[in-house]
């Protein structure tokens, strides 16, 4: 298998250090329902969770919720409620979207408010080795502490200070001792949820939650970490100045698999703009498998525009599957599978070639209703058909979702009930 890491911008080599695979996903933050490039991303990720089982390997799964936040305290004032309620509410509405996408869920399903005492000790171990330096309540990341700062995305700082400003970073605050720093750990403002810490009552910044949901849950190396592209920096680039300086310059995460962004009407499909395609609204219309068959048909690395024609399209050859799976065959010649099982490896270890490896299947469709078509024994194609569109979360002619899908995330959801 091989994978495009962002961190070496190569297609590496990916070699399992043990029978269980580590995979980290940012999470969403829950303030809004679920746009076509959550689906994209957490769909990706569903996908190479699937093959990386279907090549017999386990995974242990951990997907956040950034369950604090600016973005979730602004809605909640808005709509005349509290923060948790809000945050509750948006997450179980993702996760029914996931369900209805049969999307398998994550082994552990954190909040950031649930690692609180992990955070806090992460960011004194910061402070102590000099890293991180306390300023009115307030502690912030000291970017010129780590001379590895910036590696991931390979900006000079000129470049990165921009970026960081339309995602979030405030330069302009007088507490900094430099306006790329970032906060580990802020002051509690007034009617904010606050915790307690050395530094007197506050709440976590958003970059520390996931070193110390990552690390508590996976382990010091993560073989894939992945999120959306906008993520590289700073999210991703601060995750790591705060966990190889203390892990004695190890290798937080073996591949960065980062999945580009989807664009609708000229511009990122994102909540700030609200050129949005909702997850729901289009399942009022589409199958669950076209909308996985058209999302399948845009490899990972691949930035493209939403397109109802090619939607339409993957409907129809969803539909041809379904056919394929129901078709009759005969007691003549079987129709050996093994090829297309070559062809749709080859293309899923090729950095998760999906558009390739779909083409295999729609070539396998085709070769199942010609065989039936002159009586041929089929059901071993069938069979690898299934198997092999499984990878995708395809249901084919099954109403069901996937048993494990639906009590995965229902467990899930017990925690964010009421």
């Amino acid at each position: 298998m091989r994978f495009y890491n962002t961190l070496s911008r190569t297609v590496e080599p990916f070699t399992p250090r043990s029978n269980t695979i580590s995979l980290y996903v940012c999470g969403i933050t829950p303030y809004d329902t679920t746009h076509l490039g959550h689906a994209f991303t957490y769909t990706v990720n569903d996908i190479l969770v699937r093959y990386l089982e279907l090549r017999g390997l386990k995974v242990r799964y951990v997907q956040n919720v950034t369950d604090i936040d600016d973005d979730i305290l602004r809605k909640a004032k808005q709509v005349g409620s509290d923060w948790i309620t809000v945050g509750n509410q948006w997450t179980t509405h993702f996760m029914q979207d996931m369900i209805s996408l049969n999307v398998r869920p994550p082994d552990y399903y954190p909040r950031a408010t649930d690692m609180i005492p992990e955070i806090v000790a992460l960011v004194q171990q910061l402070v102590e080795k000099g890293l991180a330096y306390e300023s009115a309540g307030n502690v912030y990341f000291d970017v010129h502490s780590w001379p590895e700062f910036g590696k991931l995305n390979r900006l000079p700082y000129g470049e990165m200070l921009p970026i960081a400003n339309e995602r979030g970073n405030f330069p302009n605050d007088p507490k900094k001792r430099d306006p790329l720093d970032f906060v580990l750990w802020q002051a509690q403002a007034a009617g904010e949820p606050a915790w307690d810490s050395p530094w007197g009552m506050g709440r976590p910044g958003w970059h520390i939650e996931c070193s110390a949901m990552s690390t508590k849950l996976v382990g010091e190396t993560i073989d894939f970490h992945s999120g959306g592209g906008d993520l590289t920096f700073p999210h991703h680039e601060c995750e790591i100045a705060q966990v190889e300086p203390l892990t004695g310059k190890k290798p937080f995460v073996r591949i960065w698999l980062h999945v580009a962004m989807v664009r609708y009407q000229g511009e990122k499909m994102s909540k700030s703009l609200g050129n949005l395609i909702w997850v729901q609204e289009l399942l009022k219309t589409c199958s669950a498998d076209s909308v996985r068959v058209y999302l399948a048909g845009y490899h990972y690395r691949q930035a493209w525009e939403y397109d109802e024609s090619k939607v339409k399209e993957a409907e129809a050859l969803a539909a041809q599957f379904r056919e394929c799976i129901s078709l009759s065959g005969g007691s003549g010649k079987p129709l050996d599978a093994i090829p297309a099982w070559a062809a749709f490896t080859r293309a899923m270890n090729d950095d998760l070639n999906t558009p390739a490896a779909l083409s295999v299947l729609s070539d396998l469709a085709a070769q199942i209703r010609e065989a039936a078509g002159v009586k041929r024994e089929v059901r071993s194609a069938q069979q690898a058909l299934r198997e092999l569109g499984s990878v995708f979360g395809l249901r084919f002619e099954n109403p069901q979702v996937e048993q494990r899908v639906i009590e995965g995330w229902g467990r899930h959801m017990q925690r964010f009930a009421g």
